[in-house]
């Protein structure tokens, strides 16, 4: 049998005891006749008493079961845990085992009833105190991260972090790279144009050899995160709006939207049905330069929408018109399947109705229908439908984008002012005369949100316009597998399969 001596130390500070120091102190209280005992010491340097896994610990326990301890002494209480639960379990291991406990400072003996419940009392202080350390530097990380700072983490693409003080309290911030954000610049121009995805954007960053100055080549994974980050964006009235009605907690005020610095979106989201939940987000303005105009960055986060909606939508991507297609005669989809290799070995796909496959109630089409030929028909069909369609672009040439964003903000300001104002005379609480000014400022509120409406409109009223017809069947011949589905999606309400083989297009418009 032999006495254990455990030292355990979490972090390196100038004024917290040492491992060494800790096992001369249980040295100390070993009684004469246990001096000439076998002693064994086990340490942990670095490790955290908020769990047991540690190695030394973990080997005094081992010994515990084989019997092989008769008593274990430690400095104090919590250098074996912090957690009561934890030790509540290796206290009633000791027992079992018939192991002595003592601790050094606290002068417990745990072979008393006594003794255990005031250890036990001990460590729920013990326990208590982890939790507020846990909840004080939780909560500092949250209100450093509210006031802009710098939180740690990889560097985005694009910056440097440089010394700055913020608030009086020294940090890091943002600082650009040129030679980087020339980059980002040029990845967010060629995304926001309607015809190229993520994968179109990769092959031509990859063609034009515009490899990533640091880390490894670009993937669209890579690409898809980068435009999602608010970092880059010249966050302004705008870009508070796509957030709120995402309901992302706005932590900086609205004034500071003012079209000139970058924004960091921290928290967690969740999963909601098939769409994320915001609500646990907040949005912060940085005290760096934004790089990408709202109206690009928007442009953007609307196709990264739209393409997820997309994507979760295809089930089966062996055809884009899967899902559109009926059977008439049984009024069930049909799906695509392969057909066996021919001589030349090519492999044909054609639809088949469930009906038949799965339901057994129908015969389906007496010919079949391969998914290239009906493609090719529909692909035509579609190019005649958009030739006769002409959509207008609007461009404003002229305009004061500060001035433009300004009013809109102080719209904004104006409408929650509102809100408010409304919410609180609902709650009740008011009496008459409370009620009679409340009315006057809602009267005066509105008045000033009209005003600035007006010279909004009387703003964007002076700017020049010009409108260009653009050519809808010239981007269709470009479309790629997930712009085809989504112009079917858009066009075509479903593709009759009648029993002798025709074709019956049902447009939606």
């Amino acid at each position: 049998m032999a006495i254990v001596l455990y030292a355990r130390k979490s972090v390196e500070r100038e004024n917290s005891i040492s491992c060494e120091t800790q096992l001369a102190y249980c040295r100390s209280v070993l009684r004469p006749n246990e001096r000439e005992e076998k002693i064994l010491t086990f340490v942990d340097n670095g490790f955290s008493g908020g769990n047991v896994n540690r190695d030394g610990f973990q080997k005094m326990m081992r010994l515990v079961r084989q019997g092989e301890i008769s008593k274990v002494i430690v400095y104090k209480l919590d250098r074996i845990s912090r957690s009561l639960s934890d030790f509540v379990n290796i206290l009633g291991e000791f027992k079992a085992h018939k192991v002595e406990f003592v601790s050094s400072q606290e002068s417990f003996d745990t072979s008393s009833p006594y003794g255990e419940m005031i250890v036990k009392i001990l460590m729920v202080f013990a326990e208590f105190e982890r939790t507020s350390i846990i909840n004080r530097v939780t909560q500092a990380y949250g209100h450093r991260s509210d006031m802009g700072f710098y939180m740690g983490g990889r560097r985005p693409y694009g910056f440097e972090l440089v010394p700055a003080v913020i608030h009086n309290i020294k940090t890091k911030k943002f600082s650009p790279i040129p030679s980087e954000t020339d980059q980002i610049q040029y990845i967010f121009k060629v995304y926001s144009q309607e015809n190229v995805s993520l994968r179109q954007l990769l092959k031509i960053l990859i063609t034009e050899n515009k490899k990533p100055l640091s880390g490894s080549d670009w993937t669209t994974s890579k690409l898809s995160t980068l435009l999602k980050n608010p970092i880059y964006v010249k966050a302004d009235s705008d870009v508070y709006d796509y957030y709120d009605r995402h309901g992302v907690k706005m932590v900086s005020d609205l004034s500071l939207f003012t079209g000139e610095y970058g924004a960091q979106l921290y928290g967690h989201t969740k999963h909601k049905s098939d769409a994320l939940d915001w609500s646990d987000m907040k949005l912060v303005v940085l005290s760096h330069k934004g790089l990408v105009d709202s109206v690009t960055w928007l442009k953007c986060q609307r196709k990264l929408e739209r393409n997820k909606q997309i994507g979760n939508s295809l089930s089966n991507r062996t055809s884009w018109l899967s899902g559109k297609l009926i059977c008439e005669k049984c009024g069930y989809t049909m799906t695509t399947l392969k057909g066996k290799p021919t001589q030349n070995g090519e492999i044909r796909r054609y639809f088949n109705c469930t009906g038949k496959s799965h339901k057994k109630t129908c015969t389906g089409p007496k010919v079949t229908i391969y998914a290239e030929d009906l493609e090719h028909m529909v692909y035509d069909c579609i190019s005649e439908k958009l030739s006769e369609l002409t959509v207008g672009t609007q461009t404003t040439v002229k305009g004061n984008p500060i001035e433009v964003n300004d009013l809109k903000l102080k719209i904004m300001s104006i409408e929650k002012s509102e809100q408010q104002l409304v919410d609180s005379i609902l709650a009740g609480g008011f009496n008459e005369d409370l009620l009679i000014l409340a009315n006057q400022k809602a009267s005066q509120l509105k008045q000033d949100r009209l005003a600035l409406y007006e010279r909004l409109d009387e703003m964007q009223s002076r700017c020049e316009e010009t409108r260009e017809a653009v050519n809808l069947a010239h981007y269709w011949k470009k479309a790629d597998y997930t712009q085809k589905k989504q112009v079917v999606l858009i066009l075509i309400d479903r593709i009759m399969i009648c029993e002798d083989g025709s074709v019956k297009i049902v447009w939606r418009i």
